[in-house]
């Protein structure tokens, strides 16, 4: 299975995250693609990305008074040649999963066979959890 060769960087990513994960490298083993690896410094860009959404109650590639995704995966250590970003909110992770693979660009992402790495973040708010999902050609 999949999630055993992840590395958790010491077990932090969330329940949601590992779904999501798993999810999305499901999707890409069904179109003939590698699977991606899990990318801790993405994961905190993305965890950052997805608190501040929460705390907000927005959802947004970049909120007002906040860095753009380039600078925000940088500042955390992300190492890449390129980068793509999925957000959405929904009750749980199986319908953010599902509400990215029915949009044509956030299905692209995830399919994106010049992407091998990914870092996930997740934040709930009033029952609702917002998702951000930062995929990248590592360097």
């Amino acid at each position: 299975m999949a999630l055993l060769q992840i590395s958790w960087a010491q077990g932090y990513a969330s329940s949601a995250e590992r779904t999501l994960f798993a999810a999305v490298n499901r999707e890409r083993r069904a179109q003939g693609l590698p699977a991606l690896r899990w990318d801790e410094a993405l994961a905190t860009a993305a965890r950052l990305h997805a608190q501040r959404m929460a705390k907000e109650g927005a959802i947004s590639h970049q909120l007002s008074g906040e860095p753009n995704l380039l600078t925000r995966a940088t500042k955390a250590g992300a190492r890449f040649t390129s980068l793509a970003e999925n957000v959405d909110a929904a009750e749980t992770a199986t319908l953010v999963h599902r509400s990215f693979m029915n949009s044509a660009p956030h299905r692209a992402n995830i399919l994106d066979r010049e992407m091998d790495s990914a870092g996930f973040g997740v934040a709930e708010r009033r029952g609702q959890l917002f998702v951000v999902e930062d995929f990248s050609r590592a360097k």
